[in-house]
């Protein structure tokens, strides 16, 4: 059983037009990151789809994320813990650790590869987690 932290979760229970908006607004950056040539674009989307999906898949099981330092580090282990990967977890914090980077330290420049990398992992992860959350929104009609 997947344990939720009182102090990065709250329980909530979401409609199906909650969760489904969570969602809409994931694909959404996901597809901003696939049309873009810009590669600090493409990168920082498919980071932004990756957070929403994780909050879209918390949804699912009843919690709301709450904004606290560290929040991003607890979504990503819960995905990684609900699709049962750790390479989730593994990858996920190295585009988290790009983007801090990028965003406190000075920046970095990402290379076309390392965007393009990232996007097709976040990309698998929008496939493979599009079943779980069709299962639960299909049961809440």
């Amino acid at each position: 059983m997947i344990k939720f932290e009182d102090n990065y979760f709250q329980k909530f229970d979401f409609s199906r037009k909650q969760v489904k908006k969570y969602l809409d607004s994931a694909r959404k950056d996901l597809k901003i990151a696939k049309e873009s040539d810009i590669v600090d674009v493409r990168f920082q989307f498919s980071y932004n789809s990756l957070i929403k999906l994780g909050v879209a898949l918390i949804a699912c099981h009843g919690y709301k994320v709450r904004a606290r330092v560290g929040h991003h580090v607890k979504i990503l282990e819960k995905i990684s813990e609900m699709l049962n990967d750790e390479n989730i977890l593994i990858y996920g914090n190295q585009m988290r650790k790009t983007r801090n980077t990028e965003l406190y330290d000075g920046g970095i420049i990402i290379t076309d590869k390392r965007a393009e990398e990232y996007f097709d992992f976040v990309l698998r992860l929008a496939d493979s987690s599009g079943g779980i959350l069709k299962k639960y929104l299909d049961a809440l009609l």
